[in-house]
């Protein structure tokens, strides 16, 4: 059986590794073989995650004619990356991209800081931000208020609580999206609710399509899920979606499922505009793919006269095919464990009925204070407080990296809570390794991506300011140059660089 999942067309290759001419060479620099650079090229895509893991590349005499070189020059190119471990072959199946073995992901840099750790380390590793007081404090003595007819209860309640499904319906009905409580059920954080849908709807060793890089704890849910990721590239900076990959991807995988953010991409920042949004949807409808839409960064927009383009949802009037997922976790704290799912009726029933046989339901005193906020002008309140946060820990930070690490290469997106870095490249493996033993604290590129893709990448989030935010710039600086120096594999760090 081929090993690939999803397949890249000679043109669309040529047309990628084109693109990488333009990158400056170091003067003095000797010019390769054509067939070393051509290998070369493939390697960097593979890293970079514009081409995923486990894609099917053209035959030789195709790619040969889209770049004008010899089949020779093809053909030395893929066994070189055969013998690097970044192509893997079989007869009759052709060649797929791949990763050296022995590259297993980074397994720290996202997991929270036990509190006592935080005086001595810059957690850079988690985009979360603290609880937008004092509207935490009123949504639970809000809640407190409302809690004792609920305390006469099993306090059960497998679909939510029955007047926040219906506060939550009201708000897809007034962003112009008809949307009744029987198609909202209340869940354990946004987490909780992929979770439900995955057990729903693939079996282990399904195929789920995913965006390229994509977030990372997500990720790691399928892969325990035991479902297979097919990796689907995002198009360069904060363009969104690269439709073309999308429609070939569902086309030849035929996944049972999608996972995408359209809303300030975690990690990229990217917004997908209407267009891409109604070309995917009409591409998983036409594919049989179900659309699993995550919209917890949605409300994180920095510019106040921003129109926001409409959800997913509204391009899907049956809903049939776009499966909605919401949250307080970033739009207002994470340790506000409180995520939804909009979707069909037999859907949310569905869920529902095989929830009996998780956690049977969400916290009553949680949903409550959620009620609150929604119901009395605290949210939007609380969400504003959090853009301006946000927004003035993104300028801080942009500012900072840019000083202290000026060949860093990012796109400043205008939303959401993170921002991609391309590490000049450096390792990004490396450099949370190194980052933490200077105390800072950086997830790298690789757990985003499929298979150790994205190494030259971290993720920087939006969750330190002001001087913080200067002393974590200059951490991941002092981080670089021993990365470059070649000191990231262990050993000690001069203590000249802990401050």
């Amino acid at each position: 059986m081929a090993q690939w999942t999803s397949a890249i067309g000679a043109t669309q290759l040529a047309r990628l590794l084109t693109s990488q001419q333009s990158r400056p060479a170091g003067s003095g620099t000797r010019r390769p073989p054509a067939y070393r650079a051509l290998a070369d090229g493939i390697r960097l895509l593979v890293l970079e995650g514009r081409v995923p893991v486990a894609t099917r590349l053209p035959a030789e005499r195709e790619l040969a004619q889209a770049l004008s070189v010899s089949r020779t020059t093809v053909a030395a190119a893929y066994e070189a990356l055969r013998g690097e471990g970044f192509l893997e072959s079989r007869r009759g199946a052709g060649s797929w991209t791949a990763v050296p073995a022995g590259n297993p992901l980074p397994a720290r840099g996202l997991e929270p800081l036990p509190p006592e750790a935080l005086g001595s380390m810059i957690d850079l590793g988690t985009a979360a931000l603290p609880a937008p007081e004092p509207w935490l404090t009123r949504a639970v003595q809000g809640a407190l208020e409302e809690l004792p007819p609920y305390a006469h209860t099993h306090g059960d309640y497998p679909a939510g609580l029955p007047a926040l499904r219906t506060m939550i319906a009201e708000r897809y009905t007034a962003h112009g999206i008809p949307t009744m409580p029987e198609q909202i059920m209340v869940t354990t954080g946004a987490m909780g609710a992929i979770d439900a849908i995955c057990h729903l709807f693939a079996g282990r060793g399904e195929r789920v399509a995913v965006e390229s890089p994509s977030y990372a704890n997500i990720l790691q849910l399928m892969r325990e899920a035991g479902l297979r990721l097919v990796p689907v590239a995002m198009a360069d900076g904060l363009a969104g979606w690269d439709l073309d990959r999308w429609r070939q991807v569902l086309r030849d995988a035929a996944p049972r499922l999608a996972y995408v953010v359209a809303d300030f991409h975690n990690p990229t920042g990217a917004l997908a505009d209407e267009e891409q949004r109604r070309s995917l949807v009409d591409a998983a409808r036409s594919a049989g793919t179900v659309l699993v839409v995550d919209e917890t960064m949605t409300e994180l927009y920095f510019d106040a006269d921003r129109e926001m383009p409409r959800r997913v949802c509204a391009f899907d009037p049956a809903g049939s095919t776009v499966i909605t997922v919401g949250s307080a976790s970033k739009a207002f704290w994470a340790g506000m464990r409180i995520g939804w799912v909009r979707a069909a009726p037999d859907v949310i029933r569905s869920l529902v009925a095989a929830r009996a046989y998780a956690d049977l339901g969400t916290p009553v005193l949680e949903q409550l204070a959620v009620n609150w906020l929604l119901s009395t002008g605290g949210w939007e309140a609380a969400v504003q407080l959090r853009r301006d946060q946000a927004r003035e820990n993104r300028d801080a930070l942009v500012a900072a990296v840019r000083r202290e690490l000026p060949d860093w290469e990012f796109d400043v997106p205008d939303g959401g809570l993170t921002l991609w870095v391309k590490a000049g490249g450096l390792s990004g493996s490396r450099l949370a390794e190194v980052g933490e033993r200077v105390g800072v604290r950086v997830p790298s590129g690789p757990r985003f991506g499929v298979d150790g893709a994205f190494e030259g990448y971290v993720r920087l989030p939006f969750t330190v300011g002001g001087a913080v935010a200067d002393e974590a710039a200059v951490r991941l600086a002092a981080a670089a140059r021993l990365v470059g120096a070649g000191q990231g594999a262990g050993g000690d760090v001069p203590r000249t660089l802990i401050a």
